[in-house]
């Protein structure tokens, strides 16, 4: 029986970590174990799970990373131990996602993997892989990652950096590891990343486009008809400048107050700071209390400014919710005409166009859900993992 470990900062929580759980269950579908080796939260898994460290060590590495730019390269002792899981495990195939979020030593992880034989399948959320230091560096206009990192304009930003820059020495150190890696193959979850890859120096590894998928038997619509009243709806895991919160609530001074409001994902602060005029709802992990917001709502508006492959677009579009959204990496990817709006990256006037123009001439809600059916449904979009895995096993053998 072949065996799979996936690394990632959570398991079954959040969406790189519903993601690693949907692969984890096509896997298993196809005979394989299945493990995931998490940082931080989790929720019940199908597959056995590795917790990597502890909060006192994820603790420090924060504290390291603050203070010498060193994200990634702290929590040796924890990375050690999971190495020692890997040789107990001995996994066909190591599938990588976000292995930021200060669990993980990525240098001692990749310098033990360069040394084996074992398959190594990164999926790239953001483009941590090929920066010096950041994820997302489109909104600082920052070209730097194509040649050398260095003087990092985002080094206030995550993850954050108080004092220390060595963006250029971090570009360096991952350049040198993650291109010497024989066995990687690199998974783009959308057109835009892919196209970053390819003129990156992971230009030359293996690359495959594999879209996110939503589980669409769970995120179904169920829209109420006899309802009159118009709903707009904005929905993130964390909720911040990126992810164009200041954006909503500029939005909610242009619409008319008949407008119904509603953003999900809110702190315990943010929640005591909204505008009036506007519902704001915690962090959910209840899907079925996130399907019926979905399902209820006229429109998913996703202002962000920092994205790759929103699976908050596609858990709409199941719905039969058509999405308007910033055209910001891969974001424009996931809609077409029929099934939503793509508006200039902080053109909050535009939004508010965009939103009265549907509420005037509203989508096809079926339209939205033949496209997550035709393009986005997990089990096909995980299939592809596992065929993945299968053929890099038989170039092996």
């Amino acid at each position: 029986m072949p065996k799979l470990l996936q690394i990632n900062a959570t398991a079954n929580w959040g969406s790189t970590g519903r993601i690693a759980e949907q692969i984890g269950l096509a896997a298993m579908a196809r005979g394989w174990e299945s493990y995931i080796a998490y940082g931080r939260n989790h929720n019940s898994s199908e597959s056995n799970l590795i917790r990597i460290g502890s909060s006192i060590e994820v603790g420090l590495h924060v504290i390291k990373a603050r203070l010498f730019d060193a994200a990634g390269l702290g929590s040796s002792r924890a990375t050690k131990r999971l190495i020692r899981q890997i040789e107990r495990i001995r996994p066909d195939v190591v599938q990588l996602h976000n292995i930021h979020g200060y669990y993980l030593n990525y240098k001692l992880l990749f310098e033990y993997l360069n040394g084996t034989d074992i398959k190594v399948v990164w999926t790239f959320h953001d483009c941590w892989a090929f920066t010096g230091h950041c994820a997302h560096f489109v909104k600082a206009g920052c070209e730097k990652w194509r040649q050398d990192c260095h003087n990092c304009p985002l080094r206030n930003e995550y993850p954050k950096s108080w004092i220390s820059d060595r963006s250029e020495a971090n570009y360096m150190l991952r350049k040198e590891l993650f291109g010497q890696s024989h066995n990687l193959s690199i998974v783009s979850v959308s057109e835009w990343i892919d196209g970053l890859v390819s003129d990156s120096f992971l230009r030359n590894k293996r690359r495959i486009i594999i879209h996110n998928g939503v589980d669409i038997n769970s995120f179904s619509p169920d829209y109420d008809n006899s309802r009159t009243s118009f709903k707009l709806l904005a929905v993130s895991n964390v909720w911040n400048e990126d992810k164009g919160l200041n954006d909503l609530f500029e939005l909610r001074r242009l619409l008319p107050a008949e407008i119904e409001f509603f953003i999900v994902g809110l702190s315990a602060n943010q929640l005591k700071r909204i505008p009036e005029g506007i519902n704001g709802i915690q962090r959910t992990q209840n899907l079925a209390e996130l399907i019926e917001l979905y399902s209820s709502a006229d429109v998913l508006v996703n202002p962000t400014y920092a994205d790759t492959f929103p699976t908050v677009n596609l858990e709409a579009l199941a719905c039969g919710t058509p999405v308007i959204t910033y055209k910001t990496g891969g974001s424009p990817e996931a809609i077409d005409e029929e099934t939503g709006i793509v508006v200039a990256q902080g053109d909050i006037q535009g939004l508010a166009e965009a939103v009265l123009r549907l509420k005037e001439q509203p989508l096809s809600r079926e339209a939205c859900r033949a496209r997550a059916e035709r393009l986005f449904d997990k089990d096909k979009c995980f299939e592809k993992y596992i065929s993945l895995y299968e053929s890099l096993l038989a170039d092996k053998n």
